[in-house]
């Protein structure tokens, strides 16, 4: 069992986190909504990335809200987020091509929504998340990729060129 105080503290923690954050670079919950929505706004009009969208989300109003927890989690330590994002991404007909197009477009995303700091800041969140997705997805169609490579279109891996 848990002392009484550890849940307190944990909170105490997350909020002080949450502080300094937005302290720094200005990340608050309303940046996090600004970007998700403008971000998943341009993957919805996307060619390469919004089929793959459509065919698997119908009632974007969820998925916004599930996408803004997430962020909040992962730049404010705020604990909204509780998904498993490997199981949703896992069956997907993705690739390394897929996700550097996701970093392209998140990344002009955050830097025109996002003051420079802040962006920064989310960008190299998103660089973090999208290698440890593309990795996890190789992993799970059986391809265990070594430093350098990248998950293929046909699921074998391909070493990543410069």
């Amino acid at each position: 069992m848990k002392p009484p105080n550890e849940i307190p503290d944990r909170l105490e923690r997350r909020v002080a986190y949450a502080a300094e954050v937005q302290a720094a670079t200005g990340i608050d919950e309303m940046m996090i909504r600004r970007l998700v929505h403008a971000f998943y706004d341009r993957v919805r009009a996307d060619g390469l990335l919004g089929p793959i969208f459509s065919a698997r989300i119908g009632d974007w109003t969820p998925h916004l809200e599930r996408m803004c927890a997430f962020w909040s989690s992962v730049m404010l330590m705020s604990g909204r987020y509780h998904g498993r994002p490997m199981p949703a991404h896992a069956p997907l007909p993705i690739a390394a091509e897929h996700f550097d197009h996701w970093l392209a477009l998140f990344a002009a995303t955050a830097r025109e929504t996002c003051p420079p700091t802040a962006a920064a800041q989310f960008v190299a969140k998103a660089e973090a998340i999208a290698q440890s997705l593309e990795r996890g997805v190789a992993l799970s169609k059986g391809v265990d990729l070594e430093p350098g490579e990248r998950l293929h279109a046909g699921s074998g891996p391909v070493t990543q060129a410069g």
